[in-house]
């Protein structure tokens, strides 16, 4: 069972039925839940940063219960985040790429239709290999290639890296990375198998706007023979499986890059490195922004929830804790605006999704 599952059957038995209902009604309406007690869920790439500031909100806060952060994964955060109000679903997601308009939709289905969207910092997806790997360097039509289902609209064939691009080393294509429910992976799919389709197959430009589903089909779709391989959740995991396969790759957050740098190092894509530079300038392919998402009818609910906030925005700044963790910090402007979403408690407005 779960941190979250296990923190969660504990408040509701000690809040009984009646307690979740009035947790319900009042998340809807106004005054004190029935759980005191933060929960978040989400992507594995945002949860060092969140758990960092739930250390420091108790540091503040010590006669409060400790958060209950846990990481699922974007996909399946989203989709626990949008089940309902209430006691029994978590305050917050952590989210490594923008909701969707047709999530807000199911969310507001449930009732979850007053959303907090709040950009905490950029990361970027960094491809990475052993310190003892062969220092690989790629492009995004490599990638496309290599990890594509159909390429050209053909079963992909490709089983070294020679096979590719005949300057890259006749080793096997072994690559470690998210599953679906995740929003790193999502992001590889938009930033970097996208562009390396448009590369290779020019009359794919354009076909987003006009198909998107037919898009996906034939540019982001990634192949399951084995050559992508899905660690799960636990970025540590695929840290760990670099250091006993230096001929492979893995696919996870900058900040587990950063943390990590004594055991491995960033691949270059079109030649540039994954570093905070590059990424916070966009010249690295793989830059994205993370966010949080926060129930508005929560902050009234859930005692700490809005301090648990606030203590985020004083978090993230250029010299902040979260920075020296490995989040990349924002633009000023950018980080102005996530700060008066919170202190005027802005709801999203859905037609800015797609």
């Amino acid at each position: 069972m779960s941190r979250y599952v296990q923190a969660l059957a504990a408040v509701l038995s000690l809040a009984g039925a009646g307690g979740l209902a009035a947790c319900v009604d009042q998340a809807a309406g106004g005054g004190a839940g029935a759980r005191d007690q933060i929960t978040a869920v989400g992507s594995s790439t945002v949860y060092p940063f969140t758990t960092i500031v739930a250390e420091r909100y108790l540091a503040d806060a010590p006669r409060a219960r400790p958060p209950v952060i846990e990481s699922t994964g974007t996909g399946a955060g989203i989709k626990l985040f949008c089940a309902g109000l209430g006691a029994a679903h978590p305050d917050i997601v952590d989210a490594s790429r923008r909701l969707r308009r047709h999530e807000y939709a199911e969310c507001a289905r449930h009732g979850v239709d007053a959303i907090l969207e709040v950009q905490i910092g950029i990361d970027g997806i960094a491809f990475a290999e052993a310190l003892d790997g062969p220092r690989m360097a790629l492009t995004p039509a490599d990638i496309y290639r290599a990890l594509a289902l159909a390429p050209g609209g053909r079963p992909n064939r490709a089983r070294l890296w020679r096979d590719v691009n005949p300057s890259l080393p006749a080793i096997p294509i072994q690559v470690y990375g998210p599953p679906a429910t995740s929003g790193t992976r999502d992001a590889l799919a938009e930033l970097v198998m996208a562009r390396g389709c448009e590369v290779v197959e020019p009359d794919t430009v354009g076909l987003q706007e006009r198909d998107p589903n037919a898009f996906a089909t034939r540019c982001q779709r990634i192949r399951e023979d084995g050559a992508y391989v899905d660690a799960g959740e636990n970025d540590n995991l695929i840290v760990q499986k670099l250091r006993a396969n230096p001929d492979a790759l893995g696919i996870f957050g900058y900040g587990y890059l950063e943390q990590n740098g004594d055991v491995v190092r960033g691949v270059a894509l079109n030649g540039v490195r994954p570093g905070y530079a590059t990424i916070a300038s966009g010249r690295y392919p793989g830059a994205r922004a993370l966010y949080v998402y926060v129930k508005k009818a929560h902050l009234r609910a859930i005692p700490g929830l809005r301090a648990f906030l606030r203590r985020y925005a004083a978090l993230w700044g250029t010299d902040g804790p979260l920075v020296k963790r490995g989040l990349i910090a924002s633009p000023p402007n950018v980080q102005r605006r996530a700060a008066t979403i919170i202190a005027g408690e802005i709801a999203l407005d859905p037609r800015e999704l797609r």
